[in-house]
């Protein structure tokens, strides 16, 4: 089965690639892909020193329940494949593939 893509006005063949995966490792938690996902696919976690997410208070307080800050996907439904996370992305933290066809 090929992949789904799409014909640009120009002629060019697109492939959307949808987000899969996130490098927590690399993640460094600075919310520039939140920022600019337009679905809200994306959300901002704590990491224990467990590597167990943690949800944030939402103040700017620090709080001591988590050691990182890293970006998850919360809703991957909602992406449209667009790739402005990966490509805004300073540690290329981002894993994309085609939806098949």
């Amino acid at each position: 089965m090929a992949d789904f893509s799409v014909t640009l006005p120009s002629g060019a063949t697109w492939t959307p690639t949808f987000v899969q995966k996130i490098n927590e490792d690399t993640c460094i938690g600075c919310g520039r892909c939140f920022r600019v996902c337009p679905r809200g696919v994306l959300e901002l976690v704590g990491l224990d020193e467990e590597g167990e997410h943690v949800a944030l208070a939402g103040d700017d307080d620090e709080d001591d329940e988590y050691e990182k800050k890293v970006m998850t996907i919360a809703h991957q439904e909602l992406c449209i494949g667009c790739t402005a996370c990966a490509r805004i992305c300073p540690k290329k933290c981002y894993t994309h593939a085609a939806a098949p066809g």
